[in-house]
């Protein structure tokens, strides 16, 4: 195969890097041609991924985390050059929906080397303007959006317990947000909620954040979304279903209600979605699957 590797653009010479050598090196050993991707912003590595694609070539590996998963998945969707990953970031949530989290580098390129594919949906965000973005895991609105945002300004620590302690700060100042969410439900109905809430996800995937199961339901290939709405209920009810989060047995709790959904519409003042990691805009924002959108390289 000609392979493109797609590296993180803000990671040169780090952890992101030494991952996608590693990979390459394997890549070459089995045959295959390779071509490393590292532009100077995400805009650059684009362009030269859409490049490469013009020169027909047959696969995608990305190493990075989800936010340079999603670069890929912008331009791969709709077409038939599968997407691997080798997973090397933050958060590594749509690798952990694949199987493929724990994985090192060699690992991750043994699973595009045996050829084994599997092709999942995505979830499609469309703002006011009439512009499009797709996502791979969980859209984040009001708490857990703000959560990302705190994670991201942290340079410390690394991993999945940036987004612990940001949890934690965050959760001084929880307050309800108001919210006006259009439902269009798996069986056909429909459904609209106004109200305060803490939090609104949007999971295409049952994880964000480093494997927090907030939809634990979710899955990649049933062509619907999963949300959970969670509704405000005083701090210590809400600090109780924490540790239920990371079990992902809070949807059983009174105060967490669950949809599955075809579209969702999300509309609250002064919030900013995120997904994969990345701010997506601010609401309101419609949601929908875009079913069988990306083939992917998965364990046998």
């Amino acid at each position: 195969m000609d392979v493109a590797l797609l590296t993180n653009p803000a990671a040169r010479g780090g952890a992101h890097t030494g991952a996608a050598m590693r990979t390459a090196e394997r890549l070459r050993a089995a045959g295959h041609r390779v071509s490393v991707i590292s532009g100077g912003s995400a805009t650059e590595s684009s362009e030269l991924l859409r490049a490469a694609l013009d020169l027909g070539i047959d696969a995608v590996v990305v190493a990075g985390g989800d936010g340079t998963v999603a670069l890929a998945i912008q331009i791969l969707a709709g077409g038939d050059v599968p997407l691997g990953i080798v997973p090397s970031g933050t958060g590594n949530d749509l690798a952990n929906a694949l199987g493929l989290r724990d994985l090192d580098a060699d690992a991750a390129a043994d699973a595009v080397i045996a050829g084994t594919t599997r092709t999942i949906d995505l979830a499609r965000v469309t703002r006011t303007d009439g512009s499009t973005v797709l996502y791979g895991t969980v859209l984040a609105s009001g708490f857990d959006s703000r959560v990302n945002d705190r994670a991201n300004r942290m340079r410390w620590p690394r991993g999945h317990m940036r987004y612990n302690i940001a949890i934690l700060i965050e959760f001084l100042t929880l307050r309800g947000i108001p919210f006006d969410i259009e439902l269009e439900l798996a069986d056909g109905g429909s459904e609209r909620l106004r109200g305060d809430l803490v939090m609104a996800t949007v999971g295409n995937g049952p994880s964000y954040g480093g494997g927090i199961p907030i939809c634990p339901d979710a899955d990649l290939e049933d062509g619907l979304l999963d949300v959970t709405l969670v509704r405000p209920a005083g701090r210590l009810k809400l600090l109780r279903l924490l540790p239920r989060v990371y079990r992902g047995t809070h949807t059983a709790l009174a105060q967490v209600s669950t949809y599955r959904v075809r579209v969702v519409g999300l509309s609250s003042p002064s919030v900013t979605a995120y997904a994969d990691g990345d701010p997506l805009g601010a609401l309101p924002l419609r949601i929908d699957v875009a079913p069988r959108a990306l083939r992917v390289f998965s364990l046998a």
